[in-house]
């Protein structure tokens, strides 16, 4: 019985190595849970392989780590190949999760390979993300402002201008009492991206924190409101000095008052401002909810 020969590449931690029938699943399928793994299936015979090889060498260990080369001799292996039905070479096979995702055959120009290497790094990095930014919004909402400033601030190191990671990072600073930090911070935030639903809600937040700093005495705004309920000016900026003190049920209590009263008062200025309440504070928030449900029974009552 022939033995497939040793193959210690893939145990030696170099990012590209020979992999072997036996070590297939090792070296390819359980790997690919945690890199983007290419397989090379190639042999001696075939000279497009011998032109391919060197070039796709490269460009892996281009990328520091992120993504792994396995080669597997299609000759001395072939059950691998017959199974993944390789049919010309040299062909590569892109694994991710333990399947094939994507592939080529054929000798192909490095731009071509690193766009294939991008398309999967790209869509793995962006869901890793997805799961470190819960892991910082959860610290930020138990008020741990350090560690959810430090996570923000790990993401910005790979991506200096990503949209959600900026907004966290001046959410953090607004938080803290730091308005000035907070606007440099989400001013960082390209052009394009400024629709980005963590953008607009700190930059919600900071302008209800600059109108807040500039209210004026609330004893005055109540003393009008009791001289005249329909004083809407006064009940407006009561409002908005309610939110900046925290008092965030107040401040939905006046506008939702306001707009029972008139709704359509200012060009519905009360519902616009709930509406920015409601941005500022994210839509999981409960004074959020409270306030959406008491605006929509007044809506389409």
């Amino acid at each position: 019985m022939q033995m497939d020969p040793v193959t210690p590449g893939a145990q030696s931690g170099d990012v590209v190595f020979d992999t072997a029938t036996a070590t297939f699943a090792q070296d390819v399928l359980e790997a690919s849970r945690d890199a983007l793994v290419l397989v090379d299936f190639w042999a001696d015979w075939c000279g497009p392989c011998k032109q391919l090889t060197p070039v796709i060498e490269q460009v892996v260990r281009s990328y520091g780590g992120k993504v792994k080369l396995a080669k597997l001799n299609v000759d001395q292996h072939p059950a691998v190949s017959g199974q993944l039905r390789i049919q010309s070479l040299p062909t590569v096979y892109a694994f991710l999760d333990g399947q094939p995702v994507d592939g080529f055959t054929g000798v192909q120009p490095e731009s071509a390979i690193r766009a294939l290497i991008d398309r999967h790094l790209g869509a793995a990095a962006e869901a890793d993300i997805a799961e470190v930014l819960k892991e910082a919004r959860t610290a930020f909402e138990n008020g741990d402002l350090q560690g959810a400033a430090q996570v923000y601030a790990a993401i910005l190191q790979s991506d200096a201008q990503h949209p959600a990671a900026l907004a966290g990072l001046a959410e953090c600073y607004l938080k803290s009492g730091d308005t000035e930090r907070a606007e440099q911070t989400v001013g960082l935030v390209p052009p394009d991206k400024r629709n980005d639903p963590d953008v607009n809600r700190v930059l919600a937040a900071l302008d209800l924190a600059n109108r807040a700093a500039n209210a004026v005495d609330t004893s005055g705004l109540e003393n009008r409101i009791a001289a005249n309920p329909d004083d809407h000016e006064a009940r407006l900026e009561l409002a908005v000095a309610q939110a900046g003190n925290g008092d965030k049920e107040r401040a939905i209590d006046e506008l939702i008052e306001i707009f029972r009263r008139d709704r359509n008062w200012n060009d519905e200025a009360a519902r616009k401002q709930l509406v920015q309440f409601f941005e500022a504070w994210g839509p999981t928030d409960p004074h959020t909810i409270d306030g959406r449900r008491k605006l929509s029974a007044l809506m389409f009552a």
